[in-house]
């Protein structure tokens, strides 16, 4: 599946410093929007040591980590932030390096901005509906009656995740979406630092850090995980090996899928291994000998850590 982060923050709390540790881009830094309010737009590789260990155990000659599209936008506003309704979940940057700095407060404000923007997404969904439901279109009465009541719940300054009942899947709201916190700052990710160690080994690059602490971009994906109930799962074998993620509780068919439209389309049958098994025996075939490998069908929960073969008719 291809997961999308939106990066949000206020001036000088460190966003696009974090977008470019993160991508590894030299996004232009500032202080305020750019004229062109453009959003920065990279991809961010997600660091797993298994899918390492797999290819060297299958001798692998492509490595393809799991990765996530970032979007930095440009400052805060309704405008602005709707170019994030699209994305799984959203990074608030909050500062916690300049004298004086309330990260919390950050967070409040930021919070408020995602609100203030849905309320002016709605609202203009509902003149849009309002117009249409005076023709009498039954359908779009119900939906302003709906709008009306979400925006009267935006009013009061509560984000939609606190809303009871059902949001029409075309608003697409902002404050709804998982709100992961990095704290810019010596108490959560030092994104300078961060930034100037990126092109270093693991290795190096943890002899700068405070001991037992890991990268941001790890420490993201870990939380990024978390907040959207993600898995990974392999491919391994002499081609590539590969990371894939999926939504805990996905089948066999929805990795298939994954992989490729037409793998489940003629899905037969899943060959399933513990990726310790194969990094440990050194292969599928000596895995398979010690009664290692499971086959299963498309209704299969895919675990994390699984390594699987479909055999397709395609």
């Amino acid at each position: 599946m291809a997961l999308e982060v939106g990066i949000v923050g206020l001036p000088n709390a460190g966003k696009t410093t974090l977008f470019n540790c993160l991508t590894r881009l030299e996004a232009e830094i500032t202080a305020y929007a750019s004229k062109s309010d453009k959003a920065n737009v990279g991809m961010a590789t997600i660091s797993d040591p298994r899918v390492d260990a797999l290819a060297e155990a299958v001798g692998g000659k492509k490595l393809t980590r799991a990765s996530v599209k970032v979007v930095d936008v440009p400052g805060t506003g309704p405008a602005l932030l709707g170019n994030l309704r699209q994305v799984d979940a959203i990074l608030c940057v909050v500062d916690g390096f300049s004298p004086g700095c309330t990260p919390q407060d950050d967070l409040v404000n930021l919070e408020l901005e995602l609100i203030v923007a849905d309320r002016d997404h709605v609202e203009k969904r509902l003149e849009r509906v309002g117009k249409q439901a005076k023709s009498g279109d039954a359908k779009m009465k119900v939906e302003v009656e709906v709008l009306e009541k979400l925006l009267a719940h935006l009013d009061a300054g509560q984000p939609l995740r606190d809303w009871p009942g059902e949001i029409p899947p075309e608003l697409e709201p902002l404050s709804t979406k998982p709100l992961i916190v990095v704290e810019n700052g010596p108490n959560g990710i030092d994104c300078q630092l961060e930034l100037e160690l990126a092109d270093m080994s693991d290795e190096d690059a943890a002899s700068f850090r405070n001991e037992g602490s890991e990268s941001a971009l790890r420490e993201i994906g870990k939380r990024l995980f978390d907040a959207l109930g993600l898995i990974v799962f392999f491919t391994a074998g002499e081609k590539e090996t590969r990371a894939w993620t999926l939504r805990e509780g996905s089948t066999a068919l929805d990795a298939a899928d994954a992989i490729h439209t037409d793998i489940a389309k003629g899905f037969i049958r899943a060959e399933v291994y513990a990726w310790e098994d194969i990094v440990r025996l050194g292969s599928h075939t000596e895995a398979s000998r010690a009664g290692l490998m499971r086959l299963e069908n498309k209704t299969y929960v895919i675990q994390d850590g699984d390594c699987l073969n479909i055999r397709t008719s395609a």
